[in-house]
């Protein structure tokens, strides 16, 4: 078993296109995929179960990866969250 914290730093938190993205990703491995945000857990291969985690901009999130592909699920996914689901964008040009 593998965990790792990690911070929402996108804009708009977890909505419905990072949360599409979480589940695309986590979907290519054999391991469980778990996220848990206060309370709330969420296998990530679920849509619904991920939506439900009301995750905004700031909030701590526990990823939770176990089985034959562990490490490279929780690095891939862990990559993702970290980069902001791609919603980043440029810097701003001062």
């Amino acid at each position: 078993m593998q965990k790792m914290q990690l911070m929402v730093i996108n804009p708009y938190g977890l909505h419905a296109r990072p949360a599409s993205a979480l589940v695309k990703l986590a979907a290519r491995f054999e391991s469980e995929v778990i996220l848990i945000h206060g309370k709330r857990r969420a296998k990530v291969k679920d849509i619904f179960d991920v939506l439900t985690l009301d995750a905004p901009k700031g909030s701590i999130l526990q990823l939770i990866t176990h089985g034959k592909d562990e490490e490279l699920a929780i690095e891939s996914i862990a990559a993702l969250i970290q980069d902001g689901f791609g919603e980043m964008g440029p810097p701003a040009k001062t």
